[in-house]
């Protein structure tokens, strides 16, 4: 008889792919954030993996679903930190996590140029992440709407607090702090500047109630 996946024991093989699997998205996350999608080829990411070319298309038989491997681990680790146990935060609350992530994104440069670079890139609807930016700031504007009408209903914002201002203008200052900290790293800090943006936003909006 066969066992679940849950609770079959992974084989030396399984493992021996999976780690394979999580090097190529590592290399291809550096390189992508460098080169662009167009400027790294598959042979580049297999060279820097260790692994042959045709060992590479085993795992991911495209460049464009290498792609997707390193978007869906971009949002996961993104989504995992936001979320935590209890769910996406609202409220005010939702600020204060996207403050926690933005200093968490200045650790992690790769990822940040990652985005930076193919959010760019794929405005062009031919390319294979367009779709995938599509979604992420349909996803960033449901999430943050939803997070300020709750924080209205609970009387953390003032009740004409203007929700799509407040969401489209939060998402451009975040894309717009990473481009400029990428080019002056030692002279924009992305934290500070997004911080005192939120209590700009609190100080306008806020109505003074918990939060």
């Amino acid at each position: 008889m066969s066992f679940p996946p849950r609770y079959r024991a992974k084989s030396r093989v399984d493992l021996s792919g999976e780690e394979s699997r999580a090097k190529a998205v590592a290399a291809a996350t550096e390189l992508f954030a460098t080169a662009g999608f167009k400027g790294t080829s598959v042979a580049a990411v297999a060279a820097k993996t260790g692994l042959s070319q045709s060992g590479l298309l085993h795992h991911f038989p495209s460049k464009a679903a290498l792609l997707g491997a390193v978007l869906e681990e971009r949002d996961r680790q993104d989504s995992d930190f936001l979320s935590g146990d209890t769910g996406p935060p609202l409220g005010w609350a939702a600020f204060d996590a996207l403050t926690a992530l933005v200093a968490r994104n200045s650790t992690r440069p790769h990822l940040v140029g990652l985005f930076v670079r193919l959010a760019a890139e794929a405005v062009e609807p031919s390319h294979p992440a367009h779709t995938w930016v599509q979604e992420h700031y349909a996803s960033i504007r449901k999430w943050l709407t939803e997070a300020v009408r709750i924080g209205k209903e609970r009387g953390e914002f003032l009740a004409d607090a203007p929700v799509d201002t407040i969401v489209r203008t939060t998402i451009a200052v975040i894309d717009g702090l990473q481009q400029q900290w990428l080019l002056q790293p030692d002279e924009v800090s992305m934290t500070a500047e997004f911080e005192a943006f939120t209590e700009t936003v609190r100080a306008r909006w806020g109505s003074g109630g918990c939060g």
